[in-house]
Formats: C-alpha cells, sequence, structure tokens
C-alpha cells in the first residue's frame, strides 16, 4: 500500500485528504508542522509527500531540503502560494509537482497517481548509457562517477533523464517532455522542464554552464547527444 504523508497546518484540509486519500487504497499519515513532518519521514518513511509551504515553524522548502538530504521521495507542494518565485524555489529545492489552493481533489489525484507511474521501473536489459563522467543504468536506476561515487536523482528527475536517453540524438519536444514526464494536463509549464534540466546537469554535466550531453534547443525542447 503505497504510504503518503500529508503536511499542512490547516485542520480541515488534513481531514478532508485524509478521507479522500483512505477511501482511494492509500496509507496516510499527517503532520501539521515542518518539524513533524520530519520526524514523520524519519520514523515512516513515506511512498510520497504532499507539503504546505506556509507552516507555522519551518518554510516549507526548507522541508523539502531537509527531506532531500536524506532521501528521493516524490514531494508533491501544495500551496497558496502562486507566485512564480516561490514555485521555482520549491522545484530547485527538490519538489516534484506544485498545485496551488484552492484546488480540487480531483486534480491532486491525478497528480498522486502521475507522479506514483514515475517511481516504477523500466524494463529489464537496457544498457547502461554514459553522460560525461557518469555511467546510467537505467534497469537498476542507478548513476555512478568514474571514482565509483553514486549519484541520487529524484524520480521527476529520473524520469526526464530516462526520456531523453531512450532517445539519443533525437530532439523531444517540450510538449512531449510534459506529457509524458508529468501527465497529459500539463501543456504549458516550461519552467518546471528549465528547473530539471539545471538540476539534471548539475548532478551530470562537467560544466553545466556549457553542457555537452543534455542540450537545450531554444523554443523547441531538449536532446540527449552521446
Amino acid at each position: 500500500m503505497t504510504r503518503i504523508l500529508v503536511v499542512d497546518d490547516e485542520p480541515q484540509i488534513l481531514r478532508a485528504l485524509r478521507i479522500n486519500l483512505r477511501a482511494r487504497g492509500y496509507d496516510v499519515l499527517v503532520a501539521e508542522t515542518g518539524g513533524a513532518a520530519l520526524k514523520a519521514a524519519a520514523g515512516h518513511p513515506p511512498d510520497l509527500v504532499v507539503l504546505d509551504l506556509g507552516l507555522p515553524d519551518l518554510d516549507g522548502v526548507e522541508v523539502i531540503r531537509g527531506l532531500r538530504g536524506w532521501t528521493t521521495v516524490p514531494i508533491i507542494v501544495l500551496s497558496g502560494r502562486a507566485g512564480s518565485e516561490d514555485k521555482v524555489a520549491a522545484l530547485d529545492a527538490g519538489a516534484d509537482d506544485y498545485v496551488t489552493k484552492p484546488f480540487g481533489v480531483d486534480e491532486l489525484l491525478a497528480r498522486i497517481r502521475a507522479v506514483t507511474r514515475r517511481i516504477g521501473g523500466v524494463a529489464p536489459g537496457t544498457p547502461a548509457l554514459r553522460v560525461g563522467r557518469h555511467t546510467v543504468d537505467l534497469t537498476d536506476r542507478t548513476v555512478t562517477r568514474d571514482d565509483g561515487a553514486e549519484v541520487k536523482l529524484t524520480p521527476t528527475q529520473w524520469a526526464m533523464l530516462e526520456k531523453l536517453l531512450r532517445n539519443p540524438g533525437k530532439l523531444i519536444s517540450q510538449r512531449q517532455l510534459l506529457h509524458d514526464v508529468w501527465g497529459p494536463e500539463y501543456h504549458h509549464e516550461t519552467n518546471y522542464l528549465r528547473q530539471y534540466m539545471a538540476q539534471l546537469r548539475r548532478k551530470l554535466e562537467d560544466d553545466p554552464a556549457r553542457p555537452r550531453h543534455l542540450i537545450t534547443e531554444p523554443g523547441m525542447g531538449y536532446r540527449y547527444r552521446p
């Protein structure tokens, strides 16, 4: 059973989400503060986190950074902050998606299903690929530097990287990436693509400012150059 940690300081939202998620077969943990969320995640590691940014003790972005210090669990931000700066800060800290309040439960459930799909593995027999000084094994879902160190990727980073690596040299349009990684309801969130590509380059490229393998085609999309 998929375990979801819901973090929000509004009791009515916690209650509504607990009821709706449990009715759909999810195991639900709740927390009203950032500190309680970090403690709950450490004691009972969730499969997915739904996180409000406006918490009474810690800013939600700090909670994301705290989680990302030890886990790649998918994180969906649920917040009343609609500004692009807040979205960028959350995504850059390691969030996988962003839902703005007020929201529909059906929309949130669709986002949860989309993120959950990204966690799944890939078919066996996929060859290991090279990105700079890194070996990417899509079957085992590992990235290993030439010095033996492992590089951790979040589920969304994996999904985006896998789409590119499975199509070497091919231009993957922005619309196609949004559709395949985030879901069919995504059409214009190109800021997501920019943020996640920047994260992948920082982890995999020798010089993120001058990438050799993860290439942007301005206004069109992205490609993996072997």
